[in-house]
């Protein structure tokens, strides 16, 4: 007993320690980390986890805009493949919307159309978005505005807001999801994140090439904020969320630091139908329902790859040529996307706890079987 009591007592000495040791080196985080993730039956971030975070409240439209209902909604079952890969991977929301008007949807694990999952990296299109609004607005001059017009510890360098957007800032951000001590897991757990993303520097030459880098949406949140002299909740609240009429609250993670920096890189917490807002604004060139909301050039440029050797990405979106079809994709690490084809008049936006295998292409396995599966079933009502 003794002996066992000895034991005990060097462990909770170590542990002390090795918790005073992670707060003196900068590293308090990953104790957050831990107790939000580990703690609560998980082994990476999740699409509640936005529960543990402080978030700003983006309110529902005061003129909501419900979907349209197809004459044929639901009329078609999900093929068995689409059924057996949603179960799989823990799909919670699978909504079809065509000709603007919702054909198919399903939730699943208890969820509901209103029901707030974490966007993920769905994010950084909307973050985009409201890049083209402050160009718009006047507040940012061109995509070719410099970076260091409003943070001038970039004057050295020829970083501009587009090469945010289209990730190509040449910034020394290490896009790593295992790593605790990585700029992602400081980003997601860590209080300062403006503190942060303000120490990067421009390593490689901007707007040469493309690096998916999380830190570049993040960058370009802090510009538009300082350029609209808005917090970024409010902007999307009065920019799209209010005049797209969307239906429900939201809510943006916020870091735990002074000034409460949304994570715009990540994390609004909506839903299916919501979402799909976008989707539609995009498709149809920045107007919705009449109304020109963003300028239907910038959309163009955004969903066109800005460079010809990383034909995937364009300005804050993903692209696909799958089946022959030009698609453009806001996409989320656990498999979250608002998938349209605008040639088809089609969305698809799938939400859940897992993503499919990796393959060779750009896009992981299950992105390639909801879209197959979705014209087998569309394929079924005609």
């Amino acid at each position: 007993m003794k002996r066992l009591k000895k034991f005990l007592k060097w462990v909770f000495i170590v542990l002390i320690v090795f918790v005073i040791g992670l707060y003196v080196t900068g590293y308090g985080y990953i104790l957050k980390g831990v107790w939000v993730v580990y703690l609560h039956g998980h082994t990476t971030a999740f699409i509640d986890d936005f529960k543990f975070f402080e978030s700003e409240k983006i309110p529902a439209s005061t003129n909501p805009q419900p979907w349209p209902i197809y004459k044929n909604y639901n009329s078609v079952e999900m093929t068995q493949r689409l059924s057996e890969t949603n179960k799989e991977l823990g799909t919670v929301a699978f909504l079809i919307i065509k000709n603007d008007s919702i054909w198919f949807e399903k939730y699943f694990e208890g969820y509901r159309k209103n029901s707030q999952t974490n966007s993920f990296s769905m994010a950084k299109s909307i973050t985009s978005a409201l890049l083209g609004k402050a160009i718009d607005e006047g507040f940012i001059k061109s995509l070719d505005q410099p970076v260091a017009d409003f943070y001038p510890q970039f004057a050295e360098t020829d970083l501009t807001v587009g090469d945010l957007s289209s990730m190509a800032s040449g910034l020394d951000w290490n896009e790593s999801y295992v790593n605790p001590f990585g700029m992602t897991a400081r980003a997601y757990y860590d209080a300062d994140l403006a503190n942060n993303i303000l120490k990067l520097k421009v390593i490689d030459t901007p707007g040469v090439h493309y690096k998916y880098l999380s830190g570049n949406i993040e960058l370009l949140a802090m510009v538009i904020q300082k350029a609209t002299q808005k917090q970024l909740a409010d902007y999307l609240y009065d920019s799209f969320w209010s005049p797209m009429g969307a239906e429900n609250p939201a809510l943006w993670q916020v870091d735990d630091g002074e000034h409460k920096l949304v994570k715009a890189y990540c994390c609004i917490g909506s839903n299916a139908r919501d979402f799909a807002r976008f989707g539609k604004l995009y498709k149809d060139y920045g107007k919705w329902n009449g109304r020109q909301l963003l300028d239907s050039a910038f959309v163009a440029k955004s969903i066109t790859p800005r460079f010809p050797k990383s034909p995937e990405y364009g300005y804050g979106f993903w692209l696909s040529d799958f089946l022959g079809k030009k698609i453009f994709v806001m996409r989320g690490i656990l498999g979250q996307y608002v998938i349209v084809v605008p040639e088809d008049d089609l969305i698809i936006v799938r939400l859940g706890q897992r993503r499919g295998t990796k393959t060779d292409l750009p896009f992981s396995s299950d992105f390639y079987v909801y879209i197959d599966e979705v014209y087998k079933m569309l394929e079924q009502n005609q």
